[in-house]
C-alpha cells in the first residue's frame, strides 16, 4: 500500500478528522505541515496542488483529492466502500450529513473554536457561530434519538464527519452536557479500531502528538 502525503495544519479539525480516518483505515501516511501563518499556501507549489489555497489536501500516487468531505469520500469508496454507504439509500443520507459538517458544523462550532483559541482578533461573529452551533448540537441530539450512529448501525464517514469539531466543542465555550447521545457518539467513535486522540478528545495519549516541521517548498513531491 502506498503511503498516502496529506498537507495539513494541526490547528485544522477538517484536517484532524482526515489523519483521524487515515489511522482507523490503516494507511500509510505522513503529514506534511503547510505554514499557513508565513504563507506557505499561497505558494505557487501549494497552489499547484489546491488553487483555493486551502488545506487539507492529499496526495496518492498520480492522485490529488482537495477538501475534507471530497478526502472522506475518495478513501472510503477506495479502502473500504461500506464507509459511504451499502446501497444508494445509505449514500445519499452520507451526503446529506457531509453536507452538514461543510455548512452547519464549519458555520457554528469550527468558527467558534477558531474565536476563542486559534484565531485571536479575525472578524468572527460569535454570537452567531454560538447560535449555530447550539443549533448544530440540537440537530445530531435529535438525530441519534433511536440510533447509536447518524446514519447505518455501524460508523460512517458521516459520523467523522462530524467528529473533530463537535469533540472538541468545548473549545466553543460550550458543553455536552446536555447533549447525552452526542456525548455516546464521539465516545463509539473514540473507541474505534486505529482511532488515535488527539489533546482535548476522549483517549488523548502526549505520546501520540505529532511532530511537525514547517513545510516551504517547490515542486510538488516525488
Amino acid at each position: 500500500m502506498s503511503e498516502v502525503i496529506l498537507y495539513d495544519h494541526p490547528m485544522s479539525g477538517n484536517c484532524l478528522k482526515v489523519q483521524m480516518f487515515l489511522t482507523v483505515l490503516g494507511v500509510p501516511n505522513r503529514a506534511a505541515f503547510v505554514c499557513i501563518a508565513k504563507g506557505a499556501s499561497r505558494e505557487d507549489w501549494f497552489l499547484q496542488l489546491n488553487p483555493f489555497g486551502q488545506v487539507p489536501v492529499i496526495h496518492d500516487g498520480d492522485i490529488i483529492v482537495r477538501d475534507s468531505q471530497a478526502i472522506l469520500t475518495y478513501l472510503a469508496l477506495k479502502q473500504d466502500p461500506s464507509w459511504f454507504g451499502r446501497d444508494s439509500a445509505e449514500s445519499e443520507m452520507i451526503a446529506e450529513w457531509l453536507s452538514f459538517a461543510a455548512k452547519e458544523v464549519s458555520n457554528g462550532p469550527q468558527m467558534a473554536r477558531l474565536y476563542y483559541y486559534h484565531l485571536p482578533g479575525e472578524q468572527i461573529d460569535i454570537d452567531r457561530a454560538t447560535k449555530l452551533s447550539i443549533d448544530a448540537l440540537a440537530v445530531l441530539e435529535s438525530a441519534l434519538l433511536d440510533q447509536d450512529w447518524l446514519v447505518a448501525a455501524r460508523s460512517t464517514i458521516a459520523d467523522i464527519a462530524v467528529f473533530l469539531d463537535i469533540g472538541l466543542i468545548h473549545e466553543a465555550h460550550l458543553d455536552l452536557a446536555d447533549y447525552p447521545r452526542v456525548k455516546a457518539l464521539i465516545e463509539r467513535i473514540a473507541n474505534l479500531p486505529g482511532y488515535a486522540a488527539i489533546r482535548g478528545l476522549p483517549g488523548y495519549q502526549p505520546a501520540t502528538v505529532r511532530t511537525y516541521r514547517c513545510l516551504r517548498r517547490k515542486g510538488l513531491p516525488r
